[in-house]
């Protein structure tokens, strides 16, 4: 596996490789890897013949300066995952070759409000990061395909609506979330969870099935959202939201027609976690 940090090099090398006529997949990420990342890079190897990913500690998507600190920075470790998954490449540029004083590196497209609602709410202006560094690392790997795990639905989503409305010339391969044994969506917080906690984590997905069942069901729409607020908030989750809606717009439903996506985002103790579940009829 080649690991360059620089533009420059990651140009020639992606050059080369379409000298040769292979098509490109691309998988990027903040780092601290686990078994969700390796099935993203397994899914490229898959699909191309050859594959990138990216490590890069995105500043502007985050929030809280403290948050970026405290961001765990694991690029050894990661390395090693990613050669022994077959991952041909490794860019792990720093600030300056992702955000250079000039040009402007951020897209101007409409959101149609994907970055208002739920993650939105929560964290103002963290998806206006999000896209400007995955629009930044699209223009500089220029893949074939862009490959992005379920697990952030709404992050995945405003990157295909950012990839329909510029009509940039990738296509978005959205990957399943891997999960433990139990259910729990693998996260690279969920170390951080306490014994407790982690046990009581797999009530994330419980719930969200059991949402699934009732909207298929017919029930309404809006008792169902409330009464698993409630139901979590009493086992002790602090809630920020559990939301069903249209899975293309993120935009609340108030009836079930064919499809719709369960997203949730609570804190066990002090991690704070997401998940989610599609649902089809």
């Amino acid at each position: 596996m080649k690991i360059i940090t620089t533009n420059q090099e990651l140009i020639h090398s992606i050059s080369d490789e379409r000298l040769l006529g292979r098509s490109i997949g691309f998988v990027p990420t903040m780092g601290a890897l686990h078994q969700g990342h390796l099935d993203l890079i397994r899914a490229s190897l898959d699909r191309n013949c050859y594959t990138v990913c990216s490590i890069f500690v995105n500043p502007t998507q985050f929030n809280d300066p403290k948050d970026l600190e405290k961001y765990p920075r694991t690029l050894s470790s990661d390395s090693e995952m990613l050669l022994k998954a077959g991952c041909d490449l490794l860019f792990a540029p720093d600030v300056a070759e992702i955000y250079p004083k000039v040009p402007d590196t951020t897209p101007s497209f409409d959101m149609i409000g994907m970055d208002r609602v739920m993650e939105g709410k929560f964290r103002p202006g963290h998806f206006d990061g999000v896209v400007q560094v995955v629009y930044r690392l699209l223009d500089l790997v220029k893949p074939d395909h862009l490959f992005m795990g379920l697990k952030d639905y709404q992050q995945q989503a405003i990157i295909g609506r950012m990839i329909l409305a510029l009509n940039l010339p990738v296509f978005l391969v959205s990957v399943e979330t891997t999960r433990e044994e139990d259910g729990l969506a693998m996260s690279s917080r969920n170390a951080r969870l306490t014994p407790e906690w982690r046990q009581k984590a797999p009530i994330i997905f419980e719930t969200l099935q059991a949402v699934k069942t009732d909207v298929l069901a017919g029930k309404n729409i809006s008792r169902i959202e409330a009464f698993y607020f409630s139901k979590l908030t009493e086992l002790g989750f602090r809630m920020e939201y559990l939301e069903i809606c249209n899975p293309l717009t993120l935009q609340p439903i108030s009836h079930f027609k064919d499809k719709a996506v369960v997203c949730i985002a609570l804190w066990a103790g002090d991690v704070r976690l997401i998940d989610n579940i599609l649902i089809v009829a």
